[in-house]
């Protein structure tokens, strides 16, 4: 995230440009939220999908209002401790003028908090990913209550308030490497240690039940990704947001291409489902670096990225945690490669004057990249491993093992994702009625 400077030597006024252009980055990253949902979606068996999809919509709901009532002030208010920040006037966002600028910029404070919430809503969201097909939606739904508030609201913080204490250490996450990603990644692998397994893990085949849908998740992800990214500037005076915008594009290609080239190697083909999760791993890479490093760089960033996220990924096999989507491989991976190498290829010419090992600038920034990766690691792990566990021994996380075994849409949601009933194609599964049709359809696991 940029940092809180002003723009010019006079006291900035409000910027009609700027103040669209970040409505848009607003707009742009909330799309990735369904993007994820169709992404998640397509990964998992048929019986799960509407599941998939509830996890990511439900995080819209929750996260909005609870950032309107008090996760702006957490996030933004005036800073205790280099800990937490607290505002009365950001409370409800009641005591904001409409054209009240966010210090030291030319956008509104609402365009701000705006913009902020996206980034708040979709980070629970990512994990939903590490925990499907098993997990109540009342549970679920209290955990992501919960852990923004818990989590990601003092952890955004630290990143990006001012007075935090990874801002003033140094820490550079210029779209949320951090703050989302390995956030979200470590919270995760916190939660499924919880929780255990799928019925069925490495035993039962768990394949993608529509790869179209991934792809179209992966193709919402990239687009809005650039709002994600580029608008992280907050807005377009100086070249950074089209360096990031640039490198944004740079990085998820490389490490698409780098990727498949590691499956075509190591499997023998080059998947649908390998070109998504490489162009995502690029994505993640990107986001805290492409502001710090050149085109070049961004292309070293995508290809280091590509290759350990898939490695990553079948470490759940070898160490046994059910990550059911990658988002431990993906996220977490991806956030760490990402964050840590600012420090080798910075370049000192794109968001700040801090170079990297690499541009002579040593092995200062490196530390403090660790500093920040592993404390917002370490925090989100556990505190999310607590989380889970207490709701776990209240209302429950899990579902009984036969609902997991029919399918979690019926049991969650009376519905199913696809009606065949009417196709006459002697398809093997039919949808259960909404409480108003007629007699249940037969329940088939798939």
């Amino acid at each position: 995230m940029a940092p809180a400077i002003t723009l010019a030597a006079d006291a900035p006024t409000l910027s009609a440009a700027n103040t669209g252009f970040m409505l848009i980055c607003s707009a742009l990253v909330l799309i990735m939220t369904p993007g994820l949902a169709f992404f998640y979606g397509g990964m998992v068996r048929v019986k799960s999908t509407l599941n998939m999809l509830m996890m990511s919509f439900i995080s819209m709901g929750i996260v909005t209002i609870l950032w309107v009532l008090y996760g702006f002030s957490l996030a933004f208010g005036t800073d205790s401790g280099g800990i937490i920040g607290w505002s009365s006037d950001y409370v409800g966002l009641s005591g904001i003028g409409i054209t009240q600028l966010w210090d030291g910029y030319t956008i509104p404070i609402y365009v701000f908090a705006v913009f902020q919430l996206m980034f708040a809503i979709i980070t629970p969201a990512l994990i939903s990913g590490a925990v499907a097909d098993r997990v109540k939606f009342t549970g679920w739904a209290l955990f992501v209550a919960l852990w923004a508030t818990v989590v990601y609201f003092p952890v955004a913080h630290w990143v990006w308030g001012a007075g935090g204490w990874a801002f003033e250490l140094g820490v550079i996450d210029f779209a949320g490497g951090t703050a989302v990603h390995i956030n979200a990644g470590a919270a995760a692998l916190g939660v499924i240690l919880v929780i255990g397994k799928r019925v069925g893990f490495k035993r039962d085949p768990m394949r993608p039940h529509s790869l179209p849908l991934v792809m179209l998740g992966a193709g919402l992800l990239w687009f809005g990704w650039f709002g994600f990214n580029a608008g992280s500037w907050l807005g377009n005076d100086d070249g950074v947001g089209a360096l990031m915008f640039i490198n944004t594009q740079i990085a998820t290609a490389a490490a698409m291409l780098a990727w498949l080239a590691y499956e075509k190697i190591r499997h023998g083909a080059f998947t649908t489902l390998g070109a998504a999760s490489g162009a995502v791993a690029g994505l993640v890479a990107i986001t805290p670096s492409g502001g710090a490093v050149s085109p070049l760089g961004a292309i070293a960033v995508g290809v280091v990225a590509g290759l350990l996220c898939a490695m990553a990924v079948g470490l759940k096999y070898k160490f046994g945690y059910d990550d059911s989507l990658d988002v431990v491989g993906v996220h977490l991976v991806g956030g760490v490669v990402g964050s840590l190498l600012i420090g080798f290829l910075a370049t000192g010419g794109g968001q700040s004057d801090v170079a990297g090992l690499f541009y002579g600038g040593g092995l200062d920034q490196f530390w403090k990249q660790c500093a920040g990766v592993f404390a917002v690691l370490a925090y989100s792990l556990v505190a999310s491993a607590v989380l889970a566990f207490l709701i776990d021994k209240t209302i429950g996380m899990r579902v009984s093992e036969d609902d997991e075994i029919a399918g979690i849409d019926q049991a969650e949601h009376a519905e199913t994702a696809y009606d065949f009933s009417g196709g006459g194609g002697g398809a093997s599964f039919s949808a259960a009625p909404s409480p108003a049709q007629g007699t249940p359809a037969k329940k088939v696991d798939a």
